[in-house]
């Protein structure tokens, strides 16, 4: 079990100015996590900012939205996503999402290995 105050910042991404776009808090750094857990992560995405379309390979990824909102994109088809949205990526697929709102998109990401 680890605390909040005990979470480790992994990743700060910058956008193209340079700027921080993305921030990714470890939630899986914990003895005995079961080795096909690659990420559990709470993500926080600024406004009009976004993590671009990619593909899983060898692994599925999820996305549940805490808060704010964005456009997902589903193997390049565009759903809304808001608080209680839940996404899928299945390996060979890929997915991206957008911040289009005016708050920090704020979700938790998680990657499971084949």
């Amino acid at each position: 079990m680890i605390k909040a105050k005990e979470e480790l910042v992994i990743t700060t991404e910058q956008n193209e100015k340079g700027i921080d776009k993305l921030f990714l808090s470890n939630l899986a750094d914990f003895e005995g996590k079961n080795p096909k857990l690659r990420t559990f992560a709470l993500a926080k995405l600024n406004p009009g900012e976004e993590v671009e379309f990619h593909i899983h390979e060898g692994e599925c990824e999820s996305y549940y939205i805490i808060s704010g909102s964005g456009l997902y994109s589903d193997n390049g088809k565009e759903v809304e996503v808001y608080p209680g949205t839940v996404t899928f990526t299945p390996s060979g697929e890929g997915h991206g999402i957008k911040n289009t709102g005016k708050e920090i998109l704020e979700f938790i990401a998680l990657i499971i290995l084949d």
